[in-house]
């Protein structure tokens, strides 16, 4: 069983930037298909980011603002977020799916919110 801990999330401003982290306690998760949603209250979870092993996949409203990207060695993957918006604010959750067997992980999430 693969845990997924989340980190970096907190207060801040308006065009400001912050970097979430999702640590996985095994390296096979190196392997895995990596994505980042994200949930407004009362609203479904949206996919923000993936990422595999070769490619990467951003929505429309986070493209040129957020970059995700991977550190194998400390089986990391990261969530570059620039330019934030108050329309960004939400609680961020790892995913990653081990496209093998089909198994599929969450994290807890961690708070973003975007205020002046």
């Amino acid at each position: 069983q693969v845990q997924l801990a989340e980190s970096g999330g907190g207060l801040v401003q308006p065009g400001g930037s912050v970097r979430l982290s999702c640590a996985a306690s095994e390296s096979s998760f190196r392997t895995y298909q990596v994505a980042w949603y994200r949930q407004f209250p009362g609203k479904d979870r949206e996919l923000v980011a993936a990422i595999t092993t070769t490619s990467t996949h951003y929505t429309d409203s986070v493209k040129g603002r957020f970059t995700i990207s991977r550190d194998n060695a400390k089986n990391t993957v990261y969530l570059q977020m620039n330019s934030l918006k108050p329309e960004d604010t939400a609680v961020y959750i790892c995913n990653a799916i081990d496209t093998l067997v089909g198994n599929d992980y969450w994290g807890q999430g961690t708070q973003v919110t975007v205020s002046s």
